[in-house]
């Protein structure tokens, strides 16, 4: 069983750029989310009512849900860097969610918030994907982030 931590460079709010996510240590995976899918779920999400904060934090939990979901049998701790101050709860809550419903075997224990330095393998891995200096794992797109919204 693994400890790992989880990193974003790029924000989901900043629409004019990538957003990646790394998770990393003894495991390492990245997803890249390109700044026009962000753009067209955003553009999506707020036609069918979704906005403000909530859109951003479901956007990122769904992201993880990527990021996470092939690992989590390997996993005893994953330690998120908080990305969305005063909404850890609530980001947890639908990963949490969307992990169980697809059926993967998830305790609320191995998921964890916690400032990720920038020393950390992720952020390194994050970075590296966000610049474009490493191919991503794995590309999201429009149809994988708001198929987890429609179901």
């Amino acid at each position: 069983m693994h400890l790992v931590e989880v990193d974003q460079s790029g924000k989901f709010e900043a629409t004019g750029q990538h957003t990646a996510l790394a998770l990393a240590n003894s495991i390492c995976f990245t997803v890249l989310i390109p700044a026009t899918v962000k753009r067209d779920c955003i553009r999506e999400l707020r036609r069918h009512g979704v906005q403000g904060p909530t859109m951003y934090t479901r956007l990122f939990a769904t992201s993880l849900y990527f990021l996470l979901r092939d690992h989590m049998k390997q996993i005893a701790l994953v330690t998120i860097d908080i990305e969305y101050q005063g909404r850890d709860a609530q980001i947890k809550q639908h990963l949490l969610h969307l992990l169980r419903r697809a059926r993967y075997s998830v305790d609320a224990t191995q998921i964890a918030f916690g400032y990720v330095g920038k020393h950390s393998a992720a952020h390194d891995a994050a970075l590296a994907v966000f610049r474009g200096k490493v191919c991503p794992d794995l590309v999201l797109t429009q149809n994988d982030l708001l198929g987890e919204f429609r179901r």
